[in-house]
């Protein structure tokens, strides 16, 4: 099979609105570290697939249309889901694409994708996987263990010509009260990674099913100094499991592996509306009182929650992508999924754990649109934020994990 990547820069002005916290003192002011806009293509000499993640908040799926037909192949847009980029239109439910945006996300897309099939050539993969510790959480649970999967895709012509890191942690280490822009956690990882590796080989970030995980309770700042901190441990751990031995997934000669895909489309039932903003109020007002950080961050939550949804929800159209490349099986879930709906999908608890004997499976969130949260049956029961700011009702991410699995199973 053949592989190559490409990567271009995603200016941001001063003065663009910001994306991802409701509360952003104001719109853009400088500039922290560049967002991107990266590439992989496979090839297998008769179909080629493209996966191409951007530093933004979120892809609608106006977006992720006008960025396939620009790339002229089956192209996956999934965005990093970066707090700190520009406003993409990111509203529960999805909503269009404002400009400058849409055009200027389009061709960025349109440059990586021509980068990376001109550099396209003969590569093996393998996919190496294990557990993180000390970097991601379960935002709504502070006590929950600090332990999240973590996943990479490598691609060797002799060395190692790059990596995919699939990370399902929120990248919101930098606070609401900063205007940098900046690709926050997955820009730290990229960074911290092509130092391990001697700046030989590419790195491309993409954020798993990370709906519910965020460095929260584990982050011991927001700063630039904790950024380094967090990307550092994530590169360490890769670093680590590339060194070890990985599961094949294609070859690098004409036969080394075949490309399939297939796209399903669902309409998911709205979400009920039964919460109370004025008794999540007085409760946020009395966890603030009792000057107990932790309550009163998780009080706000909820109150944001019911506060992020804009409109009454109604039903909503998403579609469930998988492709296969080689014997690697890939799902691109829209929105943000919770973490057990990758374990769902891959057979596993909770995703947590690696793969046994079977076929690899690696799960993307935030993939061609933006329906909001996406939270397991069991999450409805707790009034925790990203339930209270969800669209679609209890069972629709368990509807997607099981569609994504029977497509996988029929491609």
């Amino acid at each position: 099979m053949r592989v190559g990547h490409g990567t271009t820069d995603l200016p941001v002005p001063d003065g663009t609105p910001m994306g991802g916290y409701l509360d952003r003192p104001g719109p853009s002011a400088g500039l922290a570290d560049p967002l991107t806009v990266s590439a992989v293509t496979w090839s297998d000499g008769e179909r080629r697939f493209a996966l191409a993640t951007a530093d933004v908040i979120c892809v609608n799926e106006d977006l992720a249309r006008r960025a396939r037909s620009a790339a002229g192949c089956e192209l996956w847009l999934a965005a990093s889901h970066t707090h700190s980029g520009p406003e993409t239109g990111c509203v529960p439910g999805g909503g269009p694409t404002p400009e400058p945006w849409l055009d200027r996300i389009t061709e960025a897309v349109r440059t990586a994708v021509r980068r990376a099939i001109d550099g396209e050539r003969p590569c093996e993969g393998t996919v190496h996987r294990g557990e993180l510790h000390g970097v991601g959480a379960d935002r709504s649970r502070p006590r929950a263990p600090a332990v999240v999967p973590l996943d990479l895709v490598a691609v060797r012509d002799g060395g190692l010509a790059g990596v995919l890191v699939v990370l399902p942690v929120h990248p919101t280490v930098l606070p609401a009260t900063s205007r940098l822009v900046s690709a926050d956690l997955v820009g730290a990882v990229r960074r911290s990674l092509r130092e391990r590796l001697g700046g030989k080989g590419w790195v491309t970030g993409a954020t798993g099913a990370g709906g519910g995980i965020s460095p929260r309770h584990t982050r011991r700042g927001q700063d630039a100094a904790e950024l380094e901190r967090l990307g550092a441990l994530v590169a360490d751990r890769c670093a680590e499991l590339l060194a070890g031995p990985g599961t094949p997934l294609w070859g690098a000669g004409p036969a080394g592996g075949r490309i399939s895909w297939a796209t399903r489309r669902l309409t998911l039932e709205p979400a009920a509306t039964t919460a109370d903003e004025g008794a999540l109020t007085a409760g946020y007002e009395r966890a603030v009182a009792s000057g107990d950080p932790v309550a009163t961050r998780l009080a706000r939550s909820r109150l944001e929650g019911v506060r992020a949804r804009t409109s009454p929800p109604a039903r909503t159209g998403v579609d469930v992508n998988v492709a296969r490349l080689g014997v690697l099986a890939l799902a691109g879930l829209p929105g943000e999924p919770f973490l057990a709906v990758a374990g769902r999908i891959a057979g596993r608890d909770a995703g947590r754990v690696p793969d046994g004997p079977g076929e690899p499976t690696v799960v993307l969130g935030y993939v061609n649109g933006y329906p909001g949260y996406l939270p397991t049956a069991g999450a409805y029961r707790r009034a925790e934020y990203e339930v209270l700011a969800s669209h679609v009702a209890a069972g629709s991410a368990e509807l997607i994990a099981d569609t994504a699995r029977h497509l996988l199973e029929e491609v």
